[in-house]
């Protein structure tokens, strides 16, 4: 009987296998080192392209630096100026106040009522003063009341006077609180309606003439 012998067959087999393994697994390690290879340049190639646009901001900083520095002392000399511009505009307007506030008293007054005696306190006004009668008081109030400088009015008392003259005068006592100085736009709406009440406020001041 034929015997064969099959182990040099097998030992073959397991060598070209074992060969077969290694190629693979240096081609999959060949692959990877490319693969890794190829990252770590484009990384580089990226870190150079950065680091150039970084050297090219320093560059660029240092070249304006000069203009920038220029711009923040203007913008620092515009705060200062702004601020001193404010303070003049508020010292401006609590100049004119009082000034103003009795102008618009006085053209907001109506005829033959005539104001003896002017005192403000704080953000309130208080006035007394004479009328032919209470309906003018009432007028007196309405016009004060539409003025932009003076806010709540309000009547604190009425009485009848000693006769002057023949005639019997109405005293009241009458207090507003103060609402001004306020922006140009407002007085220049007051200035419209004051038009009105200015021919009003002539006639008193004959009147108080002819009173005194």
């Amino acid at each position: 009987m034929l015997e064969i012998n099959l182990l040099p067959v097998r030992e073959v087999r397991k060598r070209a296998e074992v060969r077969q393994s290694l190629a693979q697994l240096g081609l999959v390690l060949l692959l990877t080192v490319c693969a890794m290879g190829a990252v770590h340049l484009q990384l580089r190639e990226e870190m150079s392209r950065t680091a150039s646009r970084i050297q090219q901001m320093e560059r660029d900083i240092a070249r304006f630096k000069p203009q920038l520095d220029q711009v923040e002392a203007f913008k620092k000399k515009k705060n200062e100026l702004e601020k001193k511009i404010d303070v003049i505009d508020g010292l401006d307007r609590a100049r004119r106040g009082p000034v103003r506030m009795m102008a618009e008293l006085a053209d907001r007054i109506p005829p033959r009522v005539w104001i003896t005696s002017l005192d403000t306190n704080g953000g309130t006004i208080k006035v007394q003063g004479e009328s032919l009668d209470n309906e003018l008081v009432a007028l007196f109030m309405r016009d004060l009341g539409a003025s932009e400088w003076f806010g709540e009015v309000d009547l604190e008392g009425t009485k009848l006077n000693a006769q002057k003259g023949g005639l019997k005068l109405v005293q009241f006592d009458m207090k507003a609180s103060l609402a001004g100085p306020k922006t140009e736009v407002p007085a220049a709406a007051g200035g419209k309606g004051k038009g009105k009440a200015g021919a009003k406020g002539k006639a008193p001041a004959a009147a108080g003439g002819s009173k005194g």
